[in-house]
């Protein structure tokens, strides 16, 4: 697959010239004298050769409006300038995905300064890789209303990576899915980074590590920009940083051009009411892939030209021929223009479509068994599984589904979650992942609701069935040596061990009960004098008090038990140790008891 990511990079001169200019022109305040150098700059750092953190999905390809006010600058080191109350729609940004951004610029400030982590790059990444969580569509701990999934990630068109979460995150049991506002893959969440332990991060000091909160995956993604020591001052180091969450040119410069607009003014506008963006890229081989993510997209083709390129048409973008797709540095005739336009008189842009409503989800049905059962220790048999409806009773798809459990439940899904959030298919079903039984038995409820809906939840009972007990049909000892002790003393340490087994194999974990008996054949019982074992459970006066019945010995991995010390009280004499099962198995072992000497 990296292979494939460096072949869409080659596209020559032309291509790095554009990106070289857009940065040019990002980095003219920080530092006027080598803005005229870092533009002749030819050559493309090499992106990551590992996966992208998005996997190569989808993006939006919408550019921001060339003619806008330019209010003061903001400061580019800290990611703390403040947001300006006024200005073109698409520099609003809803108020909890702003404050995230903010809040992950500063904490990476302060573990990071070297980084010099603008909070306007993740705005920009965070506009391409999903509008800004939908336009601020997240609650008030900033987890999106509804889940975030970019295109299957089969191969067709995108990269191939098999599933990685059992569907914990992203619902899809098959393959990976892109989750949450800023598109991380759930391996790369939990499994990627130096170490091994995921890109994931807390963003909101709730304890959990949530790719589809704004906030922690504000955090992660502003962690990964500036790994392996990244300053994003440096022209070199931001485009690594970004080419590496997507290994694409034309991603390059889509997002640097939402960097460079942002920094020149935000507004902050109420959750929900975000500017939606409107076009994806090229759609590719699969041909769509029904994720949840606004719009419809794939990656293009590797043998396609980039987005909106035709000959001689001495631009780039996504084939509308809008203006604010900036063009190559100088038109067909040789003449310059700024940077982020085309130069002429510019195209009419079309008035964008408004997204076609979802069908609104009134109802879960279930369907199959409303108790489900499991052997602890063992998974269930059967899924909760449940049909989303219309007002009409017509099958919903796409609608995201949450499954839960109760925290107090030994079972879980997958990735030990509790929960799994799965989309309905094109029939409206949502089946929960594998269910795991805990290893102790009990009856529990699970809860099937729509996420971001008002329609009634459906339970599903589940119980948890105890481990059938071992069974033992044969006891044998492992030694035929004569069990002696003198009396008032003694027998030796582990004089006794016996093994047990069940039709002719060994039997693990067989429950064995151990008795001193008095020596009639026929209707033995407990003998009240001779040798005796010592209650390991007994406390203060009881625990030195002699016991001739033991019960809850089992027999270890190899069917074998050693019985604990057996003592002797003052009679001599031939006396009878007798072992059972609840299975049949006897056994009967003598133990003599010699006077003391002299006696």
């Amino acid at each position: 697959m990296a292979a494939t990511f460096r072949r869409r990079l080659r596209r020559g001169a032309a291509s790095t010239a554009v990106a070289a200019v857009v940065l040019a022109a990002l980095t003219a305040s920080q530092a006027p004298a080598a803005t005229e150098a870092s533009a002749a700059r030819k050559q493309k750092p090499a992106p990551p050769a590992d996966t992208p953190i998005d996997g190569g999905s989808a993006y939006f390809t919408d550019r921001p409006p060339v003619h806008r006010p330019v209010p003061p600058h903001e400061a580019h080191h800290t990611g703390q300038g403040p947001a300006l109350g006024t200005g073109p729609a698409e520099a609003g940004l809803p108020a909890t995905v702003l404050a995230a951004y903010k809040k992950a610029a500063s904490a990476v400030g302060t573990s990071d300064p070297g980084c010099r982590l603008p909070w306007q790059l993740l705005a920009g990444i965070g506009k391409v890789e999903s509008g800004q969580a939908r336009g601020g569509a997240v609650d008030a701990e900033g987890t999106t209303l509804q889940p975030i999934l970019g295109p299957q990630l089969n191969g067709h068109g995108f990269a191939l990576i098999r599933d990685t979460d059992g569907g914990r995150y992203d619902g899809d049991l098959t393959h990976d899915r892109a989750v949450g506002p800023m598109q991380f893959i759930p391996s790369t969440w939990s499994n990627g980074g130096p170490d091994g332990a995921g890109w994931g991060a807390d963003g909101n000091g709730d304890g959990k590590k949530d790719p589809h909160n704004v906030f922690d995956a504000a955090l992660a993604a502003g962690r990964y920009l500036c790994a392996g020591g990244r300053d994003l001052s440096d022209r070199d180091d931001l485009d690594r940083a970004i080419l590496g969450y997507n290994a694409s040119e034309d991603y390059l410069r889509t997002v640097l051009s939402w960097y460079a607009f942002y920094r020149k003014g935000t507004h902050e506008v109420p959750d929900g009411r975000g500017v939606l963006p409107v076009h994806r890229g090229d759609v590719g081989k699969s041909g769509g892939h029904g994720s949840g993510r606004t719009g419809d997209a794939t990656r293009p083709h590797r043998n396609s030209p980039a987005p909106g390129r035709h000959a001689g048409s001495g631009g780039s973008g996504t084939g509308t021929g809008t203006p604010n797709h900036p063009g190559r540095p100088g038109g067909s005739d040789g003449t310059g223009h700024t940077p982020g336009g085309h130069t002429g008189t510019p195209t009419p842009k079309p008035t964008p479509k408004p997204p076609t409503e979802p069908t609104r989800l009134t109802a879960l049905e279930r369907v199959g068994d409303k108790e489900l059962s499991a052997t602890a220790g063992t998974e269930f048999a059967a899924s909760p599984r449940v049909r989303a409806k219309d007002a009409a009773g017509k099958a919903v798809a796409g609608a995201p589904v949450r499954f839960t459990l109760p925290k107090t439940t030994g079972a879980r899904f997958p990735g030990n979650a509790t929960s799994v959030t799965v989309p309905t298919d094109k029939d409206g079903l949502a089946t929960a992942p594998t269910l795991r039984a805990g290893d102790t038995a009990g009856s529990f409820t699970i809860r099937a609701t729509a996420v971001g809906r008002t329609a009634p939840a459906v339970a599903f009972g589940a119980t948890v069935k105890a481990k059938p007990a071992p069974k033992a049909d044969k006891l044998l000892r492992t030694s035929d040596k004569e069990l002696t002790a003198t009396a008032g003393q003694a027998f030796a340490e582990d004089a006794v061990e016996v093994e047990a087994t069940y039709q002719g194999k060994i039997a693990p974990g067989a429950a064995i009960t151990a008795t001193m008996v008095t020596d009639d054949p026929k209707q033995p019982e407990e003998n009240d004098k001779g040798p005796y074992f010592k209650d390991p459970g007994a406390t203060g006066v009881d625990k030195g008090k002699p016991v001739r019945t033991l019960t809850g010995l089992t027999t270890d991995a190899h069917g074998l038990l050693k019985l604990p010390k057996i003592y002797t009280d003052t009679h001599a004499g031939t006396f009878l140790l007798r072992l059972t099962t609840a299975d049949g198995a006897v056994l009967t072992i003598k133990l003599k008891v010699a006077a003391p000497t002299g006696s």
